[in-house]
């Protein structure tokens, strides 16, 4: 999976989609407001920096802002993007950030859903990297695909509208989900707390991770508090458990405080 992974954000194609990207998503603007009597006494760090999305947005208000990402390709098109402040940028799997001392960042960002690009096993791994990097009471934000809104794309039901174009083009993407992912059933995915799936990104090019909300929050208990849901359609907090049971969103996004 992470070799696979790994192979497409080292593509020219995918380096230079990254490179084009402007907008920050709904939630991320959300925290951007919400924290922004804080900004500028934090040390940052961008996980899977990419081609410099958000850096545009925080590294302006931070009083220091390091960028990372495993593809040598995007931070060297970081580089490029921001030349006169290329020293920002580093190569750096998030597996191991060892470069880095304990305690040394107050906000660490894991955007577009970057975390879901590994193994479970290696998810837990840089979930236990970020506890140790991020200062006691730092915050972390980061997106992740959602178990839930998944269910919805593997039943063929939901996929028919009263459009005939719409219907149409709705089963073809459903059947080459299905196809690329036979060994997964809708049932299992109902019963599962995350699955491995190969979606539609980059024309079915990626294996990611899908995990429901509530896996997700256990997941983060042992090292970090206060976790809060954040809806990636229209930026706001999930209050209740309701909400979050409720919510159809394809990823969300989730701002905890490390122990």
């Amino acid at each position: 999976m992470t070799d696979q992974n790994y192979q497409v954000y080292i593509a020219r194609e995918i380096v230079h989609y990254y490179s084009q990207l402007r907008q920050l998503q709904p939630a991320e603007q959300t925290i951007l407001d919400l924290l922004r009597d804080e900004w500028s006494s934090m040390k940052m760090l961008d996980i899977g920096v990419g081609g410099g999305r958000t850096t545009q947005y925080f590294s302006g208000v931070v009083q220091e802002y390091i960028g990372i990402d495993y593809s040598e390709e995007m931070i060297a098109a970081c580089q490029q993007r921001f030349r006169s402040q290329s020293q920002m940028f580093e190569v750096v799997d998030a597996r191991d950030m060892s470069q880095f001392s304990d305690n040394s960042f107050d906000f660490i960002l894991f955007s577009f859903n970057g975390i879901d690009v590994v193994s479970h096993r290696d998810r837990l791994q840089v979930l236990r990297e970020i506890s140790r990097i991020g200062k006691s009471g730092g915050y972390f934000f980061f997106s992740s695909h959602s178990l839930q809104g998944l269910e919805r794309e593997f039943n063929w039901k939901t996929h028919v509208s009263f459009n005939p174009f719409k219907t149409y083009v709705n089963m073809i993407m459903f059947t080459l989900l299905r196809f690329f992912n036979r060994s997964i059933s809708l049932h299992q995915v109902k019963l599962s707390d995350y699955a491995i799936i190969q979606d539609e990104s980059h024309n079915f090019r990626l294996k990611q991770y899908y995990v429901r909300p509530q896996a997700q929050l256990y997941q983060l208990q042992a090292n970090f508090d206060n976790i809060r849901i954040y809806s990636w359609k229209s930026g706001l907090e999930l209050l209740t458990q309701q909400e979050v049971s409720a919510s159809t969103d394809m990823w969300l996004y989730y701002l905890c405080q490390i122990k």
